[in-house]
């Protein structure tokens, strides 16, 4: 099984100079890929398709191979935004912020010289005879990458930073004979099936971001140690199991499960926790691992009893779930658990995990 990871080194070392560079660089790029956007928008082209009078529409002080690259951006846009809007797709504007080459205009070269550095990102074939060369420091994440895999030549480029690509051949993916359904919360990061919860003491580190004023140096450290928290938690969540099955649940400072189940300070806090981080993390930990990783659907999984099947809301009352039917009690997040992995054993794809040790 082969894994993409990323790592991000900081461009502090690169003079004055040389960032003056970077940002007419990116500033133009932005306005190129815009332009293509613009063009492309009614009309979008396969990339196959990008031949030169295509390339040559939008001028630009660029080579022709870079126009290319902002060419491919815009299509991979437009594409993004159709994808996930549909009928509602508004046209996407790039701000100049980032861009992406390969090793068609960027090549990583050794510093050999250099002893606060480790690389120079080598920039070429820009336009106007530009040549740049951006000063690259490794640290410990991006040696433990490279260590473990090989590094693309794709890399993203902005005024402070240059993130890389990493391919990772983890081997196949452990036989499904532990699974274990996730329920995530505020009281315990994580719920499981099994009855084990991790991370009791995210309420204190949400709290402490939401705490911090916006912008400041102590949200910015409040927010890398809740996100260090997650990263820790995952790894315990992951120890035992060969299967995990999460909910699905996209939009929730916006309304649904989080409407029902939180008050308003609890909302608010939510929406600084981030919980997209949370389960990307939870699923590139399972990936590492070569545990399985599914989603199912979060509707009712915390109001519906696992033994005799009533869906109430009043079935729980905060951290308590008690069947007004049978009369089931326990911890509400352990019951939501239980149902997630439930409902994936009963579906389609997880009707051959049925007989595995649960």
């Amino acid at each position: 099984m082969k894994i993409s990871r990323s790592s991000r080194c900081s461009l502090k070392f690169a003079n004055r100079s040389k960032l003056a560079t970077l940002d007419r660089i990116l500033a133009e790029y932005g306005r190129v890929v815009n332009l293509f956007i613009d063009s492309f928008w009614t009309d979008c082209p396969n990339k196959a398709r990008l031949h030169k009078p295509i390339v040559d529409s939008v001028s630009s002080w660029f080579s022709a191979r870079l126009r290319k690259v902002a060419a491919r951006e815009a299509i991979d846009m437009i594409l993004a935004a159709r994808g996930r809007y549909k009928e509602k797709a508004v046209k996407p504007t790039h701000r100049g912020n980032r861009m992406c080459v390969s090793s068609t205009t960027a090549e990583l070269l050794p510093a050999k010289r250099a002893a606060t550095f480790d690389s120079w990102l080598h920039l070429q074939s820009i336009g106007e005879k530009i040549i740049l060369d951006l000063p690259v420091k490794y640290h410990r994440q991006f040696k433990a990458l490279a260590g473990r895999g090989k590094r693309l030549n794709s890399y993203v480029i902005t005024r402070d930073s240059v993130q890389f690509a990493f391919e990772i051949e983890t081997g196949p993916k452990k036989r499904p004979t532990a699974g274990i359904g996730i329920d995530t919360g505020i009281k315990a990061l994580a719920s499981d099936s099994t009855g084990a919860q991790y991370g009791r003491d995210i309420e204190g580190v949400i709290e402490r971001v939401r705490r911090c004023r916006h912008g400041s140096k102590g949200q910015a450290r409040a927010v890398r140690a809740l996100k260090q928290r997650m990263a820790e938690v995952a790894k315990e969540v992951t120890n035992r199991a060969s299967l995990v099955v999460v909910e699905k649940l996209t939009g929730i400072t916006q309304g649904t499960k989080a409407k029902r189940r939180l008050g308003k300070k609890a909302r608010y806090t939510v929406g600084r926790w981030n919980l997209r981080h949370w389960l990307e993390r939870l699923q590139m930990t399972c990936e590492d691992r070569n545990v399985s990783f599914r989603q199912v659907r979060a509707a009712y999984t915390s109001q519906t009893c696992p033994s005799c099947g009533l869906v109430d809301r009043r079935n729980r009352a905060g951290e308590v779930f008690l069947c007004r039917n049978c009369g089931l009690s326990g911890n509400a997040d352990v019951t939501a658990a239980r149902n997630i992995l439930a409902r994936f054993l009963s579906g389609p794809y997880g009707a051959g995990c049925k007989a595995m040790s649960v």
